[in-house]
């Protein structure tokens, strides 16, 4: 091998031996240097205030959770119910007793109603005939007397007619007045003809079944009433 070429090989080898021992005292001083500096750090963090936790130095990041909007729940309002509107109930007939110094027109006119009306609803045939205790139906305000429907001028033989009793009625007279007798009434009434009327009672009487008599100047006038059809 010739010399120069020697010379080559010499040099090429000691500068691998040189870098071969340089190479581990470069990484020791490496190693040094960030030991020192671990060192600084660990001095440094122990005596700060506020050191922090170490747990805290390793604890990875907590991700931050999304929070994904949800639209409101409407809750439905409750829809009162009116309740139903009353109707007012019209008073009815009331109960009066009769005390001392009572008559039926004294009661009569405290309530405001009309005589005959009361003596109708009573049976109550003379209005001076009432004593004390008697319990007596007065009318609601505002009630009426029946109105009977006026009759023809003219009744066929035999035709009959609804009949209110009035007071101070009895068969024998609603008879005379109406050409008939007591017992076709009573027989077409179903009721007996001795029977006592009561103001106020229907009675179904057949008319012009008798020959009518004289009546005396400044007689009963003929009440009106309901005809039967």
């Amino acid at each position: 091998m010739p010399d120069s070429q020697h010379n080559v090989h010499e040099t090429i080898q000691a500068y691998r031996r040189r870098r071969e021992r340089i190479g581990p005292i470069a990484l020791g001083g490496l190693a040094v240097l960030l030991l020192a500096a671990g060192i600084v750090l660990i001095v440094v963090w122990l005596t700060s205030e506020n050191p922090p936790s170490i747990a805290g130095l390793f604890a990875s990041e907590t991700p931050t959770p999304t929070i994904t909007p949800r639209p409101p729940t409407i809750t439905p309002s409750l829809t009162l119910t009116q309740p139903p509107t009353e109707t007012a109930t019209p008073p009815g007939p009331t109960t009066y007793i009769v005390e001392e110094g009572d008559t039926l027109w004294s009661i009569a006119a405290e309530f405001e109603v009309d005589l005959l009306l009361l003596m109708s609803l009573n049976n109550i045939a003379d209005p001076g005939a009432i004593s004390i205790g008697d319990e007596l139906i007065i009318p609601a305000p505002g009630t009426e007397r029946w109105t009977p429907t006026p009759l023809p001028e003219t009744l066929l033989p035999g035709m009959e007619i609804i009949y209110i009793v009035e007071p101070g009625d009895t068969l024998l007279g609603i008879a005379a007045e109406f050409n008939s007798t007591v017992g076709a009434i009573a027989e077409a009434s179903g009721i007996e003809p001795d029977d006592i009327l009561g103001t106020g009672q229907r009675l179904i009487v057949p008319v012009n079944i008798v020959t009518p008599t004289p009546t005396p100047t400044g007689g009963t006038p003929t009440p009106t009433q309901t005809m039967i059809p």
